[in-house]
C-alpha cells in the first residue's frame, strides 16, 4: 500500500485513492484561510488544493489542467490539484502558505523547519 507524506504525517493508502481524501480523512490541513470553509468541495474548480508532489500519481486530467492554466497559479509548476490525483505509489506533498490558492512558500512544517 502506498505511503503518503505531509506535513510531518504518513499514512497508508489503498492504490486509486483520492489524494484529497486521503489528506483530509487523516487530519492532514489542506486548505489556507478561507479555502478551509469556501472550497469547491473536490470538483477541480477552485484550485485552493494546489500541492506540490514527489510522487507515483495519475497523470492530470483535463480539469487540473485548466484550472492551474489560471491566475495566480501557473501550470509550469510542480503543483497539482489535490481533488484531482489518485494516489498510485509513495508521495510526498507538499503544501504552501498563501491567502488562498496556496501560491507562496512551503509551509514550516514541510520543509523540516521547527516552528
Amino acid at each position: 500500500m502506498p505511503k503518503v507524506t505531509a506535513q510531518g504525517k504518513t499514512v497508508t493508502w489503498e492504490v486509486g485513492a483520492n489524494l484529497r481524501q486521503v489528506l483530509l480523512q487523516n487530519k492532514i490541513d489542506l486548505y489556507n484561510g478561507q479555502a478551509k470553509s469556501i472550497n469547491c468541495r473536490g470538483i477541480g474548480s477552485c484550485g485552493t488544493c494546489a500541492v506540490e508532489l514527489e510522487a507515483e500519481v495519475s497523470p492530470a486530467n483535463w480539469k487540473d489542467k485548466a484550472r492551474r492554466s489560471l491566475p495566480l497559479h501557473n501550470p509550469n509548476k510542480n503543483r497539482r490539484l489535490a481533488c484531482q490525483t489518485k494516489v498510485l505509489g509513495d508521495v510526498r506533498v507538499t503544501k504552501f502558505d498563501g491567502f488562498f490558492l496556496g501560491s507562496g512558500r512551503p509551509t514550516l512544517v514541510d520543509t523540516g523547519r521547527i516552528n
